[in-house]
Order: C-alpha cells, then structure tokens, then sequence
C-alpha cells in the first residue's frame, strides 16, 4: 500500500488513483531564461524517482510537464542580450532538454509550452469571469481571491493575516494595488506593454500570468482531479496556492488529490544563492561528476527534506556508488568463474534475503518515497553479498541464486535511474526526428527510435549508391536534432549529444 505525505493535508495518505492502475501527474517545470542550477535539478530528479517507481509498481503514468516560455524574466533577458524572447526561450528550453537527459531524468510524456497553449488559458479565464471569481480592468484580468472562501488551504494561510505582494507601477505612475478590488487580487491575464509578446483575447491584446498555465495545462492533458501534482517546496505559495484557487474555482470540484513538495538544497550548510557565489549550474556539477553519482548523493536524503549538496558528500557518494558497482562486478565475476566443487555458501538462506530484499525495498519506498531508507537496505543486502563471496570461488549449484541476487541489484539501482553494469538506460530520441525521417526516408511511423533507425539504413543504402548527397542530409539532419552518427565495425550507432 502505498503512502503519499500530501502537503495540503499536513500527513501521509493511503495513494488511491482516480483511475485503477493509471496515475495523471503534473510537476511544473522551467522558466527558460537561463541554465538550471542543482537546486532545480533536485527537485526534477526526485520527482524523476518518483515517476519511475510507480511504473515500476505497475501503474500507467502519465507524466506532464510544462516549459513557460513567456515570463517577465524571459523578456528582460532578451532586452538585455538584444534578442527576442522567443530566441531566448527556444535556447534554453533545448538547454533544460539536455541537462535532464545528461542527469538521466527522462522525458515527459507530454512537454506543453505556454506560448502553445494560450487558447486553453483563455478558456479558463473566461470560466473565471462567468462564475463571479475574475474581473477585467482596462485589458487586465484578476482573480478574486475572496471570492474563494478555501484560500490558504493548500499553504495553510490565514486570508485575513496576507498581506499583498510588492506595489507594482504602471508607465503612467498609477499603482496596479488600487486597480485592484482587493490587494490580495492576482493578475490571470496581462495587457500588452509594447514591445512584449501578446495574443489577441476578448480584453484586448495581452499575455496570460504564471499561475494561469499550469492549471489550464493540467485541465486540458489530464483532466481534473488528477492524481498528483508535484514541485519544490518554494512554489506551495503563492504559485500553487494560486493555481487551486482559480482551477477549482473554475471548475467546482477538486484540482489535485495528492500535493508533492521537494525540498531545498543547500550548498555547504548555507542558503545557494549568487551574492554568496555558491550558485551552481546542474551542467558544471556534471562535468565534473557522474550522473549516477549525483542521483545517488540526492537519493541518500529524503526527497521532503533539505539536503546539503558538497564536494565531500559528492565523494562519499561516489564511494557508496562503487561499492554497490564493486558488488555487481563481483557476482558477474563469481557466475562467470563457478566450479564443479561443494557449495562454500549458505544457499537457502540467501535464497531467501534475495526474495526478502526486493520486498523490503517495496515496503520502503511504499511509505513516502524513502529512498535514503531503501538505499539502506541495498546496501545491508550487499554487504551480506560481499561478506558471503569475498575470494571464494562457488559451486556452479550457486550460479542460480547468484544471479537472483544480481538481478535484484540491477532491478531495484534501475528503479532510481542509475543503470548498473550490464543494463543500459533506453536512449530517449527528439519527436523533430520523425518528421525528418518521414522527409528523407520515407518513413510512415511515429516512434523516434524507428525513425532513427530507419534513418540509419537510408544513409548507409545512400553510402552504398554512392548518393553522397542524401547520406550528408541524413547526417547533418540527425546532428542539428542533437543526434552524433557513429560509424563503428559493427556499424553506424547515434549517440544523443
């Protein structure tokens, strides 16, 4: 039985999907106007853990999540570098798109971008204004909050105690809090300012807020309620907070059953942030540091609380890391290596802690998500394993349980996203790679990796006709979709770049 800490309720909870054995979840993603630091990567690591042990448990996930490509943050960006925002968002949203697939996060099954879904947004907003919870003013639109008798119910807040956030100033000097009915108000929908992106809409040109994406994003690919809505514990409020209110205002009934919030990293004990100069970007880490490894430092505290990212605990991490690795090579090599000779260990009862282990991890992980406390029982399984095997050679009665207890390792590392010897991690190819083999190939389908390989064996039918020119389309095609050809002896092999 699996338990969720639901932050809204302030307690874990017994984990019962809308639909039986299918699980809609919703974890907010980046504002691209800049390259994630590690602290955004804990969170998206995480909740990358999370995902894939519940498909690992059998459910059928359906992972969104969004990329706002439109904020305040990306046009002053693009002011500052001379560029438009829309350059500015498509850099970095490809940026954001390979940092996570070098830190082994995978994909989601659905990456909505703001600027694409301005439509739904309307829709929502037009909802608000029919049902009394949002009011136009001179092209902007604003949510009531009082109009919501439940706000402050996911952050804890008392209404009455807010107070409103900073005074913002129009170009004429006029305050937008006294455009306002109430200073609490927040903004769903922006008038244009010039110069900035904007969308036609029923109140004039304008932008949507950021709160207004992810609810009418989770609406529209989920449905409401949906099972889970996760993000860092920095955007319970005003963010989240937001986002209940105008979804289930909108819509009279629950927005999301469960509430996931991770928690904040740290660096060295302190606060990260750029005046202390301790501010890392996830791409610096992992130039200097495994993948894995990094995976396995977050793993080793709970995902709720704070965690103390240091050079010191990154090299106790990698230590712990190879003493699992160490292990595995150690079953391979004792397999590999088995005589015809009396059995030197105890059989039955390791039989036995191969079968135990496994659900003892399921157990674990079932309370909350525990990695740090099923890491502890991997790492008890392995010492037995090393204690048990350290410079025998074993009886080839012992192979069978010894690749039990190899493939629990595998199995249960894998479910973190850390791949131990001998399982590769499915390569996860760009959607931009169909519509290309389609073009060049021929090609009828929509799975990325038959697009790749279908593109593979009409650049090498090309190379054998001698058609130099489509074999080069082939190749500089793959490689502006991040795609590196390979050519080995036992033939060409793409590498995601």
């Amino acid at each position: 039985m699996i338990k969720i800490y639901n932050t809204q309720t302030h307690q874990k909870e017994k984990f019962q999907s809308v639909e039986l054995g299918k699980i809609g979840m919703y974890v907010c993603g980046p504002t691209v106007y800049n390259y994630i630091h590690i602290g955004n990567a804990r969170t998206f690591i995480s909740f990358d853990v999370i995902r894939r042990y519940l498909e690992w448990r059998g459910f059928k996930v359906t992972f969104v999540q969004n990329v706002t490509d439109v904020d305040d943050k990306i046009i002053n960006k693009a002011k500052e570098e001379g560029r438009t925002p829309a350059e500015v968002a498509a850099e970095y949203t490809k940026a954001f798109i390979d940092d996570m697939h070098k830190a082994g996060v995978k994909d989601p099954d659905i990456r909505p971008k703001a600027t694409e879904e301005i439509p739904a947004m309307i829709e929502l907003v037009e909802d608000l204004i029919k049902g009394g919870h949002a009011y136009e003013v001179e092209g902007d639109v604003y949510f009531s909050v009082r109009s919501f008798p439940e706000y402050g119910k996911l952050s804890g807040r008392n209404i009455d105690e807010m107070e409103s956030g900073h005074r913002e100033l129009r170009a004429d000097g006029q305050g937008i809090e006294d455009r306002k009915r109430d200073p609490l108000d927040f903004a769903v929908w922006k008038a244009a300012k010039p110069g900035e992106p904007c969308w036609d809409s029923p109140w004039g040109k304008g932008r949507p807020g950021w709160h207004l994406e992810c609810s009418a994003m989770s609406r529209k690919y989920l449905g409401l309620p949906f099972d889970i809505h996760g993000g860092g514990a920095d955007l319970v409020f005003p963010h989240h907070e937001n986002e209940v209110a105008q979804s289930e205002a909108a819509c009279g009934c629950t927005f999301a059953n469960y509430w996931i919030h991770g928690g904040m990293l740290q660096i060295n004990s302190e606060k990260m942030s750029k005046s202390l100069g301790n501010f890392l970007l996830l791409r610096d880490v992992l130039e200097r540091t495994r993948p894995e490894v990094l995976r396995f430092l977050m793993l080793q505290t709970h995902y709720r609380s704070p965690l103390d990212f240091s050079d010191e605990r990154l090299a106790e991490a990698e230590a712990g890391l190879s003493r699992i690795e160490n292990t595995v090579k150690n079953l391979q090599w004792a397999i590999e290596n088995a005589q015809d000779i009396p059995s030197p260990l105890k059989t039955k009862p390791l039989m036995a802690q191969v079968k135990d282990t496994r659900n003892e991890f399921i157990v674990t992980m079932d309370d909350d998500f525990n990695t740090a406390g099923a890491l502890g029982i991997i790492f008890g399984f392995v010492n037995d394993l090393n204690s048990q095997i350290a410079g025998k050679t074993v009886s080839i009665t012992d192979v069978p349980v010894l690749r039990g207890a190899y493939a629990v390792l595998v199995e249960l590392m894998s479910v973190f996203g850390i791949m131990l010897e001998g399982e590769e991690e499915e390569v996860q190819y760009p959607d931009a790679v169909v519509p290309l083999a389609k073009e060049l190939a021929g090609y009828t389908g929509a799975n990325p990796a038959q697009a790749v390989s279908v593109l593979l064996d009409c650049r090498t039918e090309a190379r054998a006709n001698k058609n130099w020119a489509l074999a080069d389309q082939v190749r500089d095609g793959m490689k502006e979709l991040g795609l590196i050809i390979e050519d080995t002896p036992q033939g060409p092999r793409v590498s995601v770049e």
